[in-house]
């Protein structure tokens, strides 16, 4: 349900960084550890399924949204995520 903006005492502009900004170009990292570097988190911050979950609503648009500056990497194994870093 929408809510009324008057009920909040601070709006920002929404704005995203460039990958390079956020990911070391000589690295690849999995989506868990690109929505914590997002954040300001460090890459293996532990967290609970509920935060990693909100995280990854902001992280996997922001990688469509900048889809053509990203490399990704098969898993390694069946049960490890893909990879994903910066295309240099």
């Amino acid at each position: 349900m929408p809510v009324a903006k008057d009920e909040f005492d601070d709006l920002r502009p929404l704005s995203f960084r460039d990958p390079a900004e956020v990911l070391d170009e000589d690295k690849l990292y999995t989506i868990y550890e690109i929505s914590r570097l997002l954040q300001g988190l460090d890459a293996d911050a532990d967290l609970d399924g509920e935060t990693e979950a909100i995280l990854l609503d902001w992280a996997i648009p922001w990688m469509l949204t900048n889809s053509e500056e990203f490399v990704f990497a098969e898993p390694r194994t069946d049960d490890e995520p893909g990879y994903y870093g910066v295309d240099v």
